[in-house]
Order: C-alpha cells, then sequence, then structure tokens
C-alpha cells in the first residue's frame, strides 16, 4: 500500500536525514578529534557515521517522492528504533566506557532519533488517515 508523503511527513523525513547527515559527517571527520574527548573508540565513531550514509540517503530520496510504500516508512521507523536501542544498550553493555561527555552525546543523539522515529510515526498514522 502507498501511502501520500504529506508535507508534516516530508519534514519530519528531511530534519532526519539533516540531523543523521550533520551526525555522520560528524563522525566520519571528527572522529579523530571525538574519541578521546567523549571516552569513545574512534573506530566505533567513524564506523557509526559510515553506516549512517545509506540511511541518510534513503530518507531524502523517500522524502523526494509523493507516494511511498507503507512499508518503507515502517522501515526507516524501525531502524531508528534500532539505533535507539543499540545506542543505549552500548551504554549499558560495558563494551565502551564512555565519560560523562559520552554517556550525554550518546543518550542526547539517542533521544533526537526517538523523537524522529515519533514525528515520521505520526506522519505515517496521518497519511494512512488521509487516505482512508
Amino acid at each position: 500500500m502507498n501511502v501520500s508523503v504529506t508535507p508534516f511527513l516530508r519534514n519530519a523525513l528531511l530534519l532526519d536525514a539533516v540531523a543523521s547527515g550533520a551526525t555522520a559527517l560528524l563522525a566520519i571527520v571528527g572522529a579523530p578529534l571525538l574519541a578521546p574527548l567523549l571516552g569513545l573508540p574512534q573506530d566505533l565513531l567513524f564506523w557509526a557515521g559510515v553506516v549512517l550514509v545509506p540511511f541518510v540517503a534513503f530518507l531524502l530520496i523517500t522524502a523526494r517522492r509523493q507516494a511511498v510504500a507503507r512499508l518503507a516508512l515502517i522501515d526507516i521507523i524501525g531502524i531508528n528504533a534500532l539505533w535507539v536501542a543499540a545506542s543505549l544498550g552500548l551504554l549499558v553493555s560495558g563494551l565502551v566506557s564512555p565519560n560523562a561527555l559520552g554517556v550525554a552525546f550518546v543518550v542526547v543523539q539517542a533521544v533526537a532519533v526517538a523523537l524522529f522515529a515519533e514525528l515520521q510515526f505520526i506522519g505515517l498514522r496521518r497519511a494512512t488517515a488521509q487516505a482512508a
């Protein structure tokens, strides 16, 4: 089933793309500077940024369309939810030992991603309701 990309949904997708793109750029380019500042492994920061690049492309492509498959939007929301779970899971796993600033960085970006997922869910629900 296809869903119209409403202005609200488009803005939620674009906001996510901008924030994720900025985070990817910061993580890829700034990993050597951020790692000691946050107490997080440089490779983790770099590869987390690299992983975001195709997601940002997917968000931009989706936001530019007039209608998209409902499943594509569910995938985006799910990817965001998994990112939040992985971020918070990393903190409690003991695999990394970030300092207070590193913990704050991970938590703040996880909260932001959760907010994007919520906005996208609201947008999907509204678009589905309009189609009915």
